[in-house]
């Protein structure tokens, strides 16, 4: 199957974090560059495998998007507003379950539900927001953005391998690895090849 123009646009488009600035700019300069070349002789396909992959091509228009890190405050902020919410969430479903359940019932299905259903939701909220919008509610709010160190998106696995210590139960060790590195990363950011920019 041949890659048409616009599939090739969606591609680099869908290689840059959807908090991307200027997405529609570089999607008209992208598509008025190949119309360029092909009103010089060239076809679709020979145009097309000149730009070469789009995830490449997404990450040298990244390039020359300054990448911020961001600052240790905003990210605990951040963290704090997605825990409050997730604790939320998790509250209304037990307030929910204590209207049904007995009380001598409930003690127990209550922590349950809010230690061990409430890590796992956090987890995976975490996971799907990082790898699909490229930040959870806290970081939208604090307008910070979890990326490759190219400036792309980020896959489902670099954004379960940034999860990990909170598994893993070593999450105050990976955060401390932020106090000492240039761009502020835990360990398990450097492990993934990601890293929280503004």
């Amino acid at each position: 199957m041949t890659m048409t123009i616009d599939d090739f646009i969606s591609r680099v488009l869908d290689a840059m974090p959807a908090t991307t600035p200027q997405r529609s700019q570089i999607a008209v300069e992208l598509r008025g560059h190949i119309a360029e070349r092909m009103g010089d002789g060239g076809s679709e396909a020979d145009v097309l495998r000149q730009l070469g992959d789009p995830v490449a091509l997404a990450e040298s228009y990244l390039s020359a998007v300054p990448m911020v890190s961001a600052p240790l405050g905003e990210r605990v902020l951040a963290k704090l507003i997605d825990i409050v919410l997730v604790a939320l969430v998790m509250g209304s479903i037990t307030g929910l379950l204590a209207l049904v359940l007995p009380l001598e019932v409930m003690v127990p299905v209550g922590l349950a539900i809010v230690l061990i259903g409430g890590s796992f939701m956090f987890g995976a909220y975490t996971i799907a927001s990082e790898c699909v919008w490229g930040q959870t509610i806290g970081k939208r709010v604090m307008k910070l953005r979890v990326v490759r160190e190219t400036g792309t998106r980020i896959s489902v696995g670099q954004s379960l391998v940034r999860q990990l210590p909170m598994f893993l139960q070593v999450y105050m060790i990976d955060a401390m690895f932020a106090l000492f590195t240039e761009r502020r990363q835990r360990a398990f950011e450097l492990l993934s090849k990601t890293r929280v920019v503004v």
